[in-house]
């Protein structure tokens, strides 16, 4: 009985295996004989060499105490050597944003040039050596239509550095007076 079920089995099997769709398997082989894909070989990859931390001595770029060693820096030097003078009484146009003071014209008396700025309500008269603005702005030259300025502003580390910028005379007021 068991070798019925096993000749049994296997000529099932046989019978699976049928020709039917020989036609398309001699097709396929026709088409594809010419076809040889080519795979370029994996390139060589080099060993793996660990490189030894020699900055024992140094602080870890990566660590909180690189970050604090900064910030102790900064407190130290409070800004280094171009640190405004923090001694010095504040002038009246030092209140106002550079943005909301209006250069409305010039002056000259006794050969010096004065420009006249308008904050708020009020008109100042200014000189090379005057301060304007929040930034510590001091002014470095007057000129008919520019009053040139040196800001200092603080960098993210707490160093203080210059910026040069200008007030430019205000052409709205100037195109009403005439």
């Amino acid at each position: 009985m068991r070798n019925l079920a096993i000749i049994t089995s296997v000529l099932l099997l046989a019978a699976c295996g049928g020709d039917e769709h020989q036609d398309l398997k001699e097709e396929l082989k026709t088409i594809t004989k010419d076809l040889r894909g080519h795979i370029d070989p994996l390139p060589v990859v080099n060993p793996y060499e660990p490189v030894p931390y020699k900055a024992f001595d140094l602080p870890d770029p990566f660590g909180p105490a690189k970050i604090a060693l900064a910030i102790g820096a900064a407190t130290k030097s409070k800004g280094g050597a171009n640190a405004p003078d923090a001694t010095r009484p504040k002038e009246p146009l030092e209140a106002y944003p550079l943005e909301s003071l209006k250069f409305v014209g010039t002056l000259s008396q006794k050969g010096v040039n004065y420009a006249l700025v308008r904050a708020d309500s009020s008109v100042y008269r200014v000189k090379a050596g005057n301060y304007l603005g929040q930034n510590f702005g001091i002014i470095t030259g007057i000129t008919d239509n520019l009053i040139n300025l040196k800001e200092l502003v603080q960098d993210a580390s707490g160093d203080w550095t210059e910026r040069k910028t200008a007030l430019q005379i205000l052409e709205v007021e100037a195109a009403k007076g005439r």
